[in-house]
């Protein structure tokens, strides 16, 4: 259907595209679209685990740890953000251990154990965005 020619123009343009969307966000949006990210590749390792696609469940899982790591864990100001900082580590840390684990056993149940814990965070941080944008 494309030649790569229009392939590669087409992630190029993509990529510009999200590019601008990130270059223009807030800090609250960043991290809301790092969660929204989150979420899809939990899904998506659900979804690959219940068709026992492995390849496709090894890149959703390694695309959710390195966003907990490299992302939420890393972007925690924990000398600021004190006990909720601290408790919130803990958490991305643990939720990194169980997604191993799931990667490692094929585990759904330990997948859906992560996206509730995700769910609930994700959930209360977009409630703070709207709460700050309504004062």
């Amino acid at each position: 259907m494309f030649s790569p020619v229009s392939a590669r123009a087409t992630s190029a343009y993509r990529q510009v595209g999200v590019q601008s969307i990130v270059d223009g966000a807030s800090p609250h949006q960043l991290i809301k679209m790092l969660f929204d990210g989150l979420i899809l590749s939990i899904n998506g390792a659900r979804g690959a685990i219940e068709r026992g696609d492995v390849g496709e469940k090894v890149r959703h899982i390694g695309k959710a740890v390195r966003i907990l790591q490299e992302g939420l864990l890393s972007a925690l100001d924990r000398e600021r953000g004190g006990e909720v900082a601290s408790n919130l580590a803990q958490l991305y840390e643990y939720c990194v251990g169980r997604l191993t684990l799931a990667n490692v056993r094929n585990d759904v149940k330990l997948v859906e154990e992560v996206a509730g814990l995700v769910g609930t965070v994700s959930q209360g941080w977009n409630e703070m965005g709207l709460q700050g944008s309504n004062s």
